[in-house]
């Protein structure tokens, strides 16, 4: 199964970004990106890929580690960015610093778990919203418009491992389906 550690927003600030995200698809050219929606918004902590069911229950219970040691944190959603010409993404005020904490012991319980991390960049807290399509829109109207964008702050203290479930060929617009694998509070 495809997997990744995650935190998810909670319902206000998700209601928060859908509007915003809303007044962003009147754009022009917002029709050449690819929007996801709320049931997909989150932010990855550690993208694994393909888990074989045998090591969830350990990867699970590294997890579970991880989140104990670390104490719950402010964050807010705010202000958007791009990745080149292929992701419009959200990014994230508060304890970011705590958060990339996080995101390394996720990394860690991976490779202890054996399974390795896919990425080994450093850690950019972003909520993605949209994709563009491989003829490169522009993003920088989307950035712009995001600029004084900001969510109310909330305490995040959940960590959850998340699958992903890929849309099947063939359908235009299809978005990944994401379930909840487990979930633990952080520092309890």
């Amino acid at each position: 199964m495809r997997l990744f550690a995650a935190t998810v927003p909670p319902p206000a600030a998700l209601a928060e970004l859908a509007g915003a995200v809303g007044a962003l698809r009147r754009l022009p050219g917002a029709d050449r990106l690819r929007w996801s929606g709320p049931e997909g918004w989150h932010f990855t902590l550690a993208f694994y890929g393909e888990v074989a069911e045998d090591t969830v229950p350990e990867l699970a219970e590294r997890l579970a580690r991880a989140a104990h040691r670390h104490h719950p944190y402010d964050l807010r959603l705010a202000a958007g960015g791009r990745f080149g010409h292929r992701v419009l993404w959200i990014g994230a005020e508060g304890d970011r610093q705590a958060m990339r904490r996080l995101a390394g012991a996720t990394a860690a319980a991976g490779r202890r778990a054996g399974v390795a991390p896919r990425e080994h960049r450093p850690y950019a807290p972003h909520l993605t919203i949209a994709r563009g399509r491989a003829d490169g829109a522009d993003l920088v109207p989307f950035v712009a418009a995001l600029a004084d964008f900001t969510t109310a702050a909330w305490t995040e203290g959940e960590l959850r491992l998340m699958r992903s479930r890929l849309p099947g060929g063939g359908t235009p617009g299809a978005q990944p389906v994401y379930e909840t694998v487990g979930s633990w509070p952080l520092g309890r």
